[in-house]
C-alpha cells in the first residue's frame, strides 16, 4: 500500500487556513493526500466569507490574515478568478470601546492601512447606516469578502495541480489508541500516511471521537444568516463596506453579485450536533432580524428577505481559531 507523507482529513476552509496539503506539495514532499472538500453544511459551503485584519490585540491573527489575503490574491490572479471583493471592512462601536482601541494598536504595529472615523465622519460617509449608540469606526479599506465555496474549490484544484491526491470520501473515526498509521473511508479504502491533519471544522470532535478532549475543545453552535433584498445602490459596494457592529455582536456585507445584503447576529447559542441540528429558521428569529435591520438600515425596514439559513458557527473552548 502507498504511504503518503501527509493525509489531510478535510478540504474546506479550515484546511485552507492551515494550507497543509498545498504547502506539503510546494515543499516537494513525496506525496500528500486530502479528503472531503467543503459541503453545504460546512463553513466553506456558503457563498461569501469576510476576510479582515482586525482581531483586537491578537496580533497573530492579524499577521495570519495578512499572509492569507496575499495568498488568496495570488491564487485568484494566477487563475483569472474574480473571487475577492475589496469592499473594505468597517468596525463600528460605542465610545471608548477597548477592542476597537486594541485593534487600532495592532493594525498600526502590523502596518495595515486603516481610517479612523468619529460619529460625524461616520454619518457623512455612511448615511444609510443607523448609528444610534455608535461613536467610533475603523475602516480597513483593503479588506473585504471572499467568494467562499468557489474559492475553496479553486484551492483544491491548485493543490491537485501541485501534486496532491484528492478524494471525495467520508473518513471513519479512528478507533485505536496510540500512533495513527491509517484511516479508513466509507467505501472501504484504507489510507496510510506518516502524518495526519484533521481539519474538520464542526465535525472535529466526531472525527476524533477516540480522544475524549476533542468535544470539549471544538464545538458547533447554531446561528442564523439572512439576505435582505435591497434594489438600492446605497447598500452595494462601494457605497457600503462589509460591517461589524462590535457591541451588537452582528456582522454582514453589502449586496454582492445581486444576492442581497447579508447579515447575521453573532451571539452563539448552545452546542449542537452538526449532523442532526434543525436547519429551520424560526419566525421568531426572522422577526428579531427584521427589527434589527430596521434599526441599523432604516431604508430596508420593510424589505423582504431573499434567503435565510440556519448554519453552524464553529468555536473552541477558549475562543481561539
Amino acid at each position: 500500500m502507498k504511504t503518503y507523507d501527509v493525509a489531510v482529513i478535510g478540504a474546506g476552509v479550515f484546511w485552507r487556513v492551515d494550507g497543509t496539503a498545498t504547502r506539503a506539495a510546494r515543499q516537494a514532499c513525496d506525496s500528500a493526500r486530502s479528503l472531503w472538500t467543503g459541503h453545504s453544511r460546512s463553513s466553506s459551503g456558503d457563498e461569501s466569507r469576510i476576510i479582515r485584519m482586525g482581531y483586537g490585540k491578537d496580533e497573530i491573527y492579524t499577521r495570519w490574515s495578512q499572509r492569507s489575503l496575499a495568498q488568496w490574491k495570488e491564487l485568484f490572479a494566477a487563475n483569472s478568478l474574480p473571487l475577492f471583493h475589496e469592499t473594505g471592512v468597517l468596525w463600528l462601536a460605542g465610545s471608548n470601546d477597548a477592542r476597537i482601541a486594541e485593534t487600532r494598536t495592532t493594525l498600526r504595529k502590523c502596518g495595515v492601512p486603516f481610517e479612523e472615523l468619529d460619529s460625524t465622519g461616520l454619518r457623512a460617509c455612511f448615511p444609510q447606516i443607523g448609528l444610534d449608540g455608535i461613536h467610533d469606526g475603523v475602516l480597513e479599506p483593503h479588506s473585504g469578502v471572499i467568494v467562499a465555496r468557489r474559492a475553496v474549490a479553486a484551492t483544491v484544484a491548485e493543490a491537485i495541480r501541485l501534486g496532491v491526491t484528492y478524494a471525495h470520501a467520508l473518513v471513519e473515526s479512528p478507533k485505536n489508541k496510540g500512533t495513527l498509521q491509517s484511516v479508513k473511508t466509507n467505501n472501504g479504502e484504507e489510507i496510510f500516511a506518516g502524518h495526519f491533519v484533521f481539519a474538520c471544522g464542526a465535525w472535529l470532535w466526531k472525527a476524533l471521537s477516540r480522544d475524549s478532549e476533542a468535544k470539549d475543545f471544538c464545538h458547533a453552535a447554531r446561528s442564523f444568516l439572512f439576505w435582505i433584498a435591497t434594489g438600492d445602490s446605497r447598500f452595494a459596494p462601494p457605497a457600503l463596506p462589509t460591517f461589524l457592529f462590535q457591541n451588537d455582536e452582528s456582522y454582514g456585507m453589502p449586496d454582492i453579485e445581486n444576492r442581497g445584503l447579508k447579515i447575521a447576529l453573532d451571539a452563539h447559542g448552545a452546542a449542537v450536533d452538526p449532523d442532526t441540528q434543525s436547519r429551520v429558521v424560526s419566525e421568531k428569529s426572522a422577526q428579531q432580524m427584521r427589527e434589527y435591520v430596521a434599526r441599523r438600515f432604516p431604508a430596508l425596514g420593510n424589505a423582504p428577505s431573499r434567503k435565510r439559513e440556519s448554519v453552524n458557527t464553529k468555536n473552541t473552548s477558549n475562543g481561539d481559531f
